[in-house]
């Protein structure tokens, strides 16, 4: 809910549905760099916030119409509509970045390839295979609408980023690693022996990238935030938000 308060102390996130709601859904997350950011999200903002015509466009006429249209797809399961919606909103995020001054540069190369790799997919499926965004760092979240989906998804992203000699594939993919088995990817033999998928089968070279993604995590939508009566149940301090 969007409030008034200059300090955003008002605005309260309130969760659409539970984890239940689209089961289905599988996320994938490359961890590009879990480095420190040059800009800090709350000084790229406030940057943002003074500088960027773009930042008060967007929030005045675009994202109140987003938001509804994200309820609906949500609500819908409307996977095609959610993944339009998703990139859409991602790309311009970063769009507001570079339109602040000086601009914020919080994807790097390897961001960009993993959206040219989701985009050239999707376009020659025809319509939404994947969807991805990236907040303010250059890691990327990925959502595919099943583990069938996902699992072509994964193939592609350690054809096009294969680990580095240093990497175990037990190190380089972590979460739920079943998918894996479920492509037939149980060592790193069967990663190298990965062919380029067929959207590239016309183009007369395909480039790789190995060692440019540190890992990558495979899960799912879990549970929001669950109060405590019960402060011993709790695994943050109350009084810094730190875990105990």
């Amino acid at each position: 809910m969007m409030g008034k308060e200059t300090d955003g102390s008002d605005s309260i996130a309130v969760q659409l549905a539970t984890e239940k709601h689209w089961e289905e859904l599988v996320i994938l997350i490359a961890v590009v760099s879990s480095r420190q950011k040059e800009t800090s999200s709350t000084t790229g903002m406030s940057q943002s916030v003074e500088t960027s015509e773009l930042l008060h466009h967007r929030s005045q006429e675009v994202v109140p119409k987003r938001i509804l249209q994200m309820e609906e797809a949500i609500a819908n399961h409307d996977f095609g509509s959610f993944a339009k919606i998703t990139c859409a909103d991602s790309n311009q995020f970063h769009a507001v970045c570079l339109d602040t001054s000086p601009p914020i540069f919080y994807m790097n190369d390897t961001s960009h390839r993993i959206i040219n790799c989701v985009e050239r997919w999707n376009r020659s499926e025809g319509t939404p295979q994947v969807a991805y965004t990236f907040d303010a760092g250059p890691n990327a979240v990925m959502y595919a609408p099943n583990r069938k989906v996902a699992g072509r998804l994964l193939q592609r992203l350690l054809f096009y980023f294969p680990p580095d000699s240093s990497k175990t594939l037990s190190s380089y993919v972590i979460g739920d690693t079943s998918i894996l088995g479920e492509i037939g990817v149980e060592s790193m033999k069967d990663v190298e022996s990965l062919t380029a998928p067929p959207e590239l089968k016309s183009e007369s070279s395909s480039s790789t990238f190995p060692g440019s993604i540190d890992y990558f995590i495979c899960t799912r939508p879990g549970k929001g935030p669950i109060l405590f009566r019960n402060e011993d149940q709790a695994l943050l301090n109350p009084k810094t938000g730190f875990p105990l």
